[in-house]
């Protein structure tokens, strides 16, 4: 079984190392970094990990093809994979249009250009040139292509039906996120059936159950961490993941409007009992209770998100070293 941690990019980049070295030490094999707009900058977070570390892989999770241009992203990735001796695991997804649009970004055709972006990004890592290709996207030339080719394996962060068949159908790995973790199945189908249909073996993607955990012996220490992280995110969550949950965006517009205004425990004291499904929050024995049932529905890579805890320190800690050896 393969076990990752994912880490958002508000964390300062001591915090950010001090987690990934716990991380390492404990035994997860992965340690992943949001790369979310007007935070800290992921590439720079992985870079410093990658120094103080030496076995677990680096990943950012995820960066995505209209802030950055593949040709950018792919120096980053390659760059990384030097400096981390091969560890670094790239991210791509079409991003939140609502972040984007902070900046006054356009997000047209999201499926289109992120699988456009995935493959060129494969070309390049793999010392090709995306113009001899069909699917990397327009605008290549001869001359582009890197100097000094790393390749890494390029995952899609995905929640869509259509997004996540494409992911199956052309990634190396996929971050479905799964809000609640009991979607996993559905997602587990969809980026099995992409796979198929593009003539791949399933078990060549290295498909992620990707959640959120909030873990403290105070139960509502747990479950406020966690109501604070949806309130900053849960309108940005897919439509389509939020309507199975039973949830819709416009449930989130007074967290919203209260964050607008500065107040964020009165945001965070908005979030539902409903909201706090979609992810984990509890003690040790919660936290292994969901996740067995993720493995009995055929999980073999378990991906814990944040908060992980109201301590982040002692929540990776109490992770690693309470729940890890029960799964």
């Amino acid at each position: 079984m393969t076990t990752s941690l994912r880490l958002n990019n508000d964390l300062s980049v001591a915090q950010f190392v001090e987690l990934t070295v716990t991380a390492e030490r404990l035994g997860f094999d992965q340690v992943w970094v949001s790369d979310d707009l007007f935070l800290r900058s992921a590439p720079v977070m992985v870079a410093a990990a990658a120094v103080a570390t030496s076995r677990v892989g680096l990943g950012i999770g995820i960066m995505n093809p209209y802030s950055v241009h593949p040709a950018e992203i792919a120096m980053t990735s390659a760059t990384l994979a030097e400096l981390s001796g091969g560890r670094f695991l790239l991210g791509v997804a079409a991003g939140a249009e609502e972040f984007l649009g902070w900046a006054g970004i356009p997000r047209p055709k999201p499926l289109t250009r992120t699988r456009e972006a995935v493959r060129a990004l494969q070309v390049l890592g793999a010392g090709g040139r995306p113009v001899e290709h069909e699917d990397t996207g327009p605008g290549w030339t001869a001359e582009a292509h890197l100097r000094f080719p790393a390749a890494a394996p390029v995952y899609v962060g995905a929640m869509s039906p259509k997004m996540l068949g494409m992911a199956g159908a052309v990634a190396d790995g996929v971050l479905p996120l799964l809000y609640p973790p009991e979607h996993f199945p559905t997602a587990r189908d969809l980026v099995h059936a992409g796979a198929v249909e593009a003539g791949r073996d399933p078990a060549s993607v290295d498909l992620a159950a990707a959640f959120w955990v909030s873990v403290d012996e105070d139960r509502a220490a747990a479950e406020r961490a966690l109501a604070e992280k949806i309130a900053y995110y849960g309108a940005s969550f897919s439509p389509y993941l939020l309507e199975r949950a039973g949830l819709a965006v416009a449930d989130f517009a007074g967290i919203q409007a209260a964050l607008a205004a500065g107040e964020v425990g009165r945001a965070t004291d908005l979030v539902t009992p409903q909201m706090l499904g979609l992810g984990i929050a509890g003690d040790a024995d919660e936290v292994v209770r969901r996740c067995r049932w993720l493995q009995d529905e055929g999980a073999t890579h378990l991906s814990f998100g944040p908060p992980l805890g109201p301590d982040p320190v002692r929540a990776v800690t109490v992770l690693g070293e309470q729940v890890l050896p029960r799964l």
